[in-house]
């Protein structure tokens, strides 16, 4: 587990392979699980080493920013939206619609939150389901997860860079990257150390987890009734349009985005034995240890 904590910690300094992170990231929550009883705080500790390796894993092709730069894809989504959009881009037109030069105003300013806040979204949603509907757990907590992880794969296989990229490469129409100019005005001095520490790779684009993860949780909160769903749906609609209009996302991530979060729930069904013989297999494992 210790190894699972450190690698990603320490692959730079020492040059670490790929797989040997992912081996020992991706072992520290089984580890976890069987080195303690199951409690709500094995749970979420589970859950953060889940996402450690996650992060480690989103962060990992932009360890060398030049051969990322050599790879990412500028124009495919371009033009996929410009067909998306009858010949421009939604994002361009939107703010060509609602935007203005200048400091932002009321409502771009809450596009702009709920774009940062998002992170509470999913955690906060398989918290919910932790604290409060505990039979439910596993399998929102199975369900969010898969789409982080499934996502990783179009971030390592097919890197994208978003909208705002493009236009600073002079491959799209000018864009306003309306968050950025936000978090200037907003957080001044701390902005610039605040997004090098949570802007680990800028060109993972596609999908669009931001988009993908928020619906996941709109689907699971709707399973309990139509006042949590109308919650969780607010905000994935709310979000959806935020990414678009403010220049992070193009609109073919989020229908990919949104065709994964579909997926994952699709795939539950036939997955389910192969993760119940996982989880007898950590339960035996478990069971070993403690004699």
């Amino acid at each position: 587990m210790a190894a699972g904590i450190a690698a990603p910690l320490l692959r730079r300094r020492l040059r670490l392979p790929v797989l040997a992170v992912t081996v020992a990231s991706g072992a520290a929550p089984f580890a976890l699980c069987v080195a303690l009883p199951r409690t709500r705080t094995r749970d979420v500790a589970t859950c953060v080493l889940q996402m450690w390796a996650y992060v480690a894993h989103y962060e990992m092709p932009n360890d060398d920013p030049e051969r990322l730069r050599a790879r990412v894809h500028v124009h495919y989504p371009v033009r996929v939206d410009r067909v998306l959009g009858l010949g421009e881009l939604p994002g361009v037109r939107l703010q060509r619609w609602f935007g203005r030069p200048g400091p932002l105003n009321r409502g771009e300013q809450v596009l702009v939150w709920c774009h940062w806040l998002w992170f509470l979204i999913p955690h906060g949603t398989v918290l919910y389901f932790l604290l409060c509907r505990r039979e439910r757990f596993e399998r929102a907590a199975l369900h969010t997860y898969a789409v982080f992880d499934l996502g990783l794969i179009g971030y390592w296989a097919v890197p994208t860079a978003p909208p705002w990229y493009a236009a600073q490469q002079g491959a799209a129409p000018e864009l306003r990257r309306m968050m950025f100019d936000h978090g200037e005005a907003f957080w001044k001095d701390r902005w610039g150390p605040m997004y090098g520490l949570l802007g680990g790779n800028p060109l993972a684009a596609m999908p669009s987890l931001h988009f993908a993860t928020s619906v996941m949780a709109a689907r699971l909160l709707a399973e309990e009734g139509r006042g949590h769903g109308a919650v969780g749906w607010t905000y994935a609609g709310t979000l959806g349009f935020a990414l678009v209009y403010l220049g992070e996302h193009y609109l073919i991530d989020l229908l990919v985005g949104l065709g994964l979060a579909e997926g994952v729930r699709r795939a539950a069904g036939p997955a389910a034995p192969f993760l119940r013989s996982v989880g007898r297999g950590v339960q035996a494992l478990e069971r070993a240890a403690r004699g």
